[in-house]
């Protein structure tokens, strides 16, 4: 069998029996790379059209045909399977790729090999300037396996402190650090790794490192929590944030945190990004949820393919993540549960609920709808076509605060909270990992399951949501039986956002009348 591999972290190369080939064809080594990437049969009308956008279709075509040929006379054996639609990798071909290893590891949980495996970005210093579409591709591409690569590298600090071994904990931190230079949450990995291992000077010097980053860059000052980690008195084990557990369920690994503790359990899930050990960062919202835990234990934890959850290449569906929601709660031992779904991931809650009425107390429902785009009988929300070019423009937006103005006007002037939330969309996914979770939202439809709901239910909603009509979230209320309805003022779609003090007493007047549990407290 003819043995070939493709080097895709870098600049492209392409290696034949373990010796490089020299392919002056830049097209020929993009094609070569996408087809490689597709897995699969590509229809010819496609591949001719990415490479050759300007060309009549029929040119386009020929040019096709004569790199494919020019391309086996660089590589001196045939290497394509072609019919009259399609051209793939020739199934005869050994091919390896380097990035489809790293995805193998990251999926086996082997990241060391996988984050030995990523020696730069997806086709770093490698672009075709007259094919749009493909160096759209390729940077789509590089920002999903550059997600996968920090969410490896996040759970190599947190195993490597487990098990004693801090200066490869530092190691792997200093990484993140250099990805994310901005990042308080990787700052504090380094600077809490070298402490544990027991090199002071090296964490003051990382420390000064970042407050003049964040100072030159932001304007910032260093958060209490990165200070706290300076004071000689702090231990360097004490955690600023609550300890993040796994859990595994459907062939993932889940990431949540429980913080507190009493008779109830409240279950949060943010919106359709969550990094659960960034929410603590921004004041606002680690103000929310210590108040939370005045009513009971807070369990929080980050969907599959989202922040510290291993990363799938699929968006997940409602009827997944409401399976996750069980998962959670079972690795969590919960028992008397509320639900608290948050934008987009009421529907998975809704879904839970109606399923699992059993172990749910209630379930609050904050800036929810039940469907993600207009219909004839669902005018509360954007058309498909508005909804698209709304991705479009966060997508294109991401890495810095994207959409801000929208989800949370009040704080969009803030240099903290942008930098927050810039930093957040980055640890918590890619491009595009979070295109495809917007297409999915897009296509939510639970109203179906509205009517079974039976627990005790709140909706809550601002009167000028920027992100969600109040009409949706009245609509979705109107169909719950016996569900509250609160109407609240301000235009934030954060619930940690504007005034906070109103949300929180709806939710404990809630609560507080929901039945009692007479058991043990925890």
């Amino acid at each position: 069998m003819t043995g070939f591999s493709l080097q895709t972290f870098g600049f492209p190369e392409i290696h034949g029996d373990d010796r490089p080939i020299k392919l002056n064809l830049r097209k020929g080594l993009a094609l070569l790379i996408y087809l490689a990437e597709a897995r699969g049969a590509v229809a010819r009308e496609v591949m001719a059209t990415l490479l050759w956008p300007e060309s009549p279709l029929e040119t386009a075509r020929a040019r096709l045909r004569r790199m494919l040929h020019r391309i086996e006379l660089a590589l001196g054996r045939h290497i394509f399977e072609t019919d009259r639609t399609s051209v793939r990798w020739s199934p005869a071909v050994e091919l390896k790729v380097d990035s489809h290893l790293f995805e193998s590891a990251c999926d086996g949980g082997a990241f060391e090999e996988a984050c030995l495996r990523y020696r730069g970005d997806f086709l770093a210093g490698f672009s075709l300037h007259d094919c749009p579409e493909f160096d759209d591709w390729a940077f789509y591409r590089r920002e999903a396996l550059r997600g996968r690569l920090m969410h490896g590298l996040e759970r190599l600090v947190h195993d490597k402190n487990a098990a004693g071994e801090h200066f490869a904990a530092a190691a792997h931190a200093g990484r993140l650090v250099e990805l994310d230079p901005l990042s308080e949450v990787y700052g504090r990995h380094l600077i809490r790794s070298l402490l544990l291992a027991g090199d002071r000077s090296s964490a003051e010097r990382h420390y000064a490192a970042l407050r003049q980053r964040l100072r030159d860059e932001l304007g910032i000052a260093p958060e209490a929590a990165t200070e706290a980690l300076m004071e000689p008195a702090t231990a360097p084990l004490a955690h600023a944030v609550p300890t993040t557990l796994y859990v595994k369920g459907a062939g993932v690994h889940l990431a949540y945190q429980t913080y507190g503790s009493g008779e109830l359990d409240i279950l949060i899930m943010p919106g359709f990004v969550s990094h659960v050990e960034r929410l603590w960062e921004l004041p606002s919202c680690r103000a929310f949820l210590l108040s939370l835990m005045t009513l009971g234990r807070l369990i929080l934890f980050d969907r599959r393919g989202i922040g510290l959850s291993d990363r799938v290449g699929s968006a997940p569906s409602v009827e997944v993540t409401a399976e996750d929601i069980g998962t959670v709660l079972r690795a969590a031992h919960a028992r008397r549960v509320v639900l608290f779904g948050a934008s987009e991931c009421g529907p998975a809650c809704i879904k839970f609920a109606a399923d699992q009425s059993h172990l749910v107390a209630g379930l609050i429902l904050f800036g929810s709808l039940a469907k993600g785009c207009w219909a004839p009988d669902f005018p509360h929300a954007l058309r498909a076509s508005q909804y698209d070019a709304w991705r479009q423009q966060l997508v294109t937006e991401w890495g810095g605060p994207a959409g801000i103005e929208t989800f949370g006007p009040s704080l969009s002037r803030d240099p903290q909270a942008r930098a927050w939330w810039a930093g957040l969309l980055r640890a918590a996914s890619s491009p595009g990992g979070i295109w495809a979770v917007l297409e999915a939202l897009r296509d939510t439809d639970v109203r179906h399951l509205l009517p079974r709901v039976s627990v005790p239910t709140l909706v809550l909603h601002r009167r000028d949501d920027r992100a969600v009509r109040i009409a949706a979230g009245r609509d979705m209320a109107s169909q719950i039986a016996g569900a509250q309805f609160v109407e609240l003022d301000g235009n934030d779609h954060w619930f940690f956002a504007g005034a906070q003090q109103p949300v929180l007493e709806a939710i404990k007047r809630f609560v507080s009348a929901l039945p009692r549990d007479r058991r043990p407290r925890r």
